[in-house]
């Protein structure tokens, strides 16, 4: 990672479309950012692959789904999002390819944003922690789709079912990258994204031993802590901005 200044993310838009493999996803790290977009009278939409139904070893997929869903409306509504949709891949093997990318850009069409965010599409998280395939699955085919939004000529059923195209996403904002290149104060943000995290309960009481408000806080504030210095001492969500 290099020490270059992050430039303050794009703000002269009004629609965005965060979209992701997993519940919980957008809160380990984005959360803030978008109460901070909301909090500025723009809408921002969620959008999941799948309903993150084998991401607790202790319940069984049929019972997980529904938990998790329940969670991840409820901590989108504490960074105020509104509206949140699930796809129904199947958690833990999500495939990358034109299913999928048709899935998200008939997403694009309907909402229309001109803001779309997404997780970290590469292989590892910046050195030797392995990404999974659902998060390079779902990153790669979000950018992908954004181009598939605005051509007629791929997916044309989407077309004939209403959804015309849609070319107005003029930025693709990826968080969790080692690569960014701009970034969100955290400031205002950052305890509600501690709640928005915490309302994931189930699966964060599943995955440590440590106290679910402690864990949630710690990690937070330690990833908005580190983008400081490269943010003129503010803490910030740090992403990855490839323009369209």
């Amino acid at each position: 990672m290099t020490s270059q200044r992050l430039e303050p993310m794009p703000s002269d838009w009004r629609r965005a479309l965060a979209v992701v493999a997993h519940p919980d996803d957008l809160e380990y790290g984005a959360a803030a950012a978008v109460a901070e977009w909301t909090d500025g009278g723009r809408e921002v939409v969620y959008l999941l692959a799948s309903r993150g139904e084998a991401g607790i070893d202790t319940l069984p997929p049929e019972e997980c789904a529904p938990v998790r869903e329940r969670e991840q409306r409820a901590s989108a509504a504490v960074v105020g999002v509104r509206t949140v949709e699930f796809l129904d891949h199947r958690d833990g093997v999500i495939e990358y390819g034109t299913g999928l990318r048709r899935d998200i850009a008939a997403a694009i069409r309907r909402h229309r944003p001109e803001l779309v965010v997404t997780l970290n599409h590469r292989d590892t998280w910046g050195g030797t922690a392995w990404n999974t395939p659902d998060h390079r699955a779902v990153g790669r085919a979000t950018l992908d789709a954004v181009a598939d939004a605005g051509n007629r000529w791929i997916f044309p059923d989407l077309t004939e079912q209403g959804l015309q195209p849609w070319d107005g996403v003029r930025w693709t904002a990826v968080a969790g990258t080692d690569r960014p290149t701009h970034a969100v104060d955290a400031t205002a943000g950052l305890e509600r994204s501690v709640r928005s995290l915490l309302e994931h309960r189930t699966y964060i009481e599943a995955l440590t031993r440590e106290d679910p408000e402690r864990y949630c806080r710690t990690f937070l504030t330690g990833m908005a802590e580190a983008s400081a210095e490269r943010f003129g001492g503010r803490p910030a969500i740090p992403f990855e901005v490839f323009a369209h």
